[in-house]
């Protein structure tokens, strides 16, 4: 008998295939380059994806309608193909997958900022800039993820013993980020810059799982892993900017941004888990999850379907939506980077490199504008997880959604006020 868990619907089929073309087309435009074949594919792929990256590496060369719009549809076959692979690996699809990925968006906003402030030696400046730097930050999560499945799935292995198994593991990660990071940093900024807080934090970052290991048992074994590397890297790149703020004059520095940059998100999320605290235990302590079907019950079923579970669900679900971390995270996003891109286009001399992102300021005439359709859009994410029902089977669905939303905001926006803390 098939598990039902690991079938596919036909929807994440398209996505795999459609994802494994576009590898494909662009793994065969690469190689007839490297061939000195003249052919129009090639030159595409340069001209519309590469130079702008490697531009961007040097001058800041921004975006076109070509890649932008690649990219969102790329963004969302992989939400849906990476939500399938995760099911059947039988991951986590609970919100508290999203909290231990959140480090990682810290790690790729940190590290876009090194880039900005021409610390990377040439050699990885170019893949820290987006998109190459969303890629960079996968291949640590699926290398920290990896070790955590093994480390799960070894029989070998008791449950006792996997925490201080991960903690070690993650403190190795760590360590090679460390130095590989770490040695680009002190090539490329040639002895201009005191790195000696960027030592310290370092091995602080290194002994970190060590340090709050003991705080992470709600995790499981691979978000633990996960968590823990994405930390600790972090770590290692605020070191790196903590010591670009000592080696600089103050005045270069504009800190103010980041009370409201920072400040404002993390009241909403504040604002938002209270309110639907309450109704979210309720729910927990019944087994059920805001939006998320019971086991084998797909929506049509679920409408029809009479029950105290059913009345208890539709009764709380609007507000207990507000406490999941997957909702509240989403739509913080969203607010991070509509306030940050207003502050550096109105205050602090900025340009807008995003194609729609500019179309929108031009409409408005003026980038809070932007702003509030970035509110608009928050509202429209709650929204949505308020009224919509995912089958237990699409609970990865649910998760890389909110990701998603996550990521599109927060990290560019972070890294934008980053960059204008430093004024770089």
């Amino acid at each position: 008998m098939s598990n039902l868990l690991e079938e596919m619907e036909d929807y994440e089929r398209w996505s795999i295939n459609l994802l494994y073309l576009v590898g494909f087309i662009l793994l065969s435009g690469l190689i007839l380059g490297q061939m000195n074949v003249d052919n129009f594919l090639t030159d595409s792929i340069y001209q519309y994806y590469l130079d702008p990256i490697i531009g961007e590496a040097t001058g800041d060369s921004g975006y076109n309608l070509v890649n932008t719009a690649t990219y969102a549809i790329v963004l969302g076959m992989f939400v849906i193909a990476l939500s399938a692979w995760l099911r059947k690996l039988g991951i986590d699809g609970s919100d508290t997958t999203i909290v231990a990925l959140f480090p990682f968006v810290l790690w790729a906003a940190t590290g876009e900022v090194v880039e900005d402030a021409q610390m990377f030696s040439s050699t990885l400046s170019s893949y820290f800039v987006s998109p190459g730097v969303h890629f960079q930050t996968a291949g640590w999560v699926i290398i920290s993820g990896a070790f955590g499945y093994s480390v799960s799935h070894n029989p070998a292995i008791s449950s006792e013993d996997e925490g201080g198994i991960i903690d070690f593991i993650a403190s190795v990660l760590i360590l090679s980020q460390f130095v590989l990071y770490a040695h680009s940093i002190s090539i490329g900024t040639q002895g201009t810059i005191n790195l000696q807080w960027l030592a310290i934090f370092g091995i602080i970052a290194i002994f970190l799982p060590q340090i709050i290991g003991n705080s992470l048992d709600h995790f499981t074994t691979i978000q633990r892993s996960v968590y823990l590397t994405g930390f600790g890297g972090s770590m290692v790149f605020m070191g790196a900017i903590f010591s670009y703020t000592l080696s600089v004059d103050s005045s270069e520095l504009t800190l103010w941004p980041l009370i409201f940059v920072i400040g404002v998100p993390i009241l909403v999320c504040w604002q938002m888990y209270s309110f639907g605290k309450e109704s979210a235990e309720i729910l927990y302590s019944h087994g059920m999850v805001s939006g998320v079907l019971p086991i084998g019950m797909n929506e049509d079923q679920y409408e029809q379907s009479e029950s105290s579970e059913k009345d208890l669900m539709e009764k709380l679900r609007s507000k207990a939506v507000f406490a999941s971390p997957v909702v509240f995270l989403a739509v913080a996003g969203q607010i991070l980077d509509g306030i940050a891109t207003a502050i550096g286009l109105e205050y602090l001399g900025y340009s807008e490199k995003h194609v729609l992102s500019d179309k929108i300021i031009q409409l408005f005439g003026n980038a809070f504008g932007f702003t509030l359709i970035k509110i608009i859009l928050a509202g429209t994410i709650l929204y949505f997880f308020t009224i919509a029902n995912f089958e237990h089977r699409q609970r990865h669905l649910r998760l890389l959604i909110g990701l998603a939303m996550m990521v599109v905001g927060m990290a560019p926006g972070l890294r934008d006020v980053g960059r204008a803390a430093l004024g770089v």
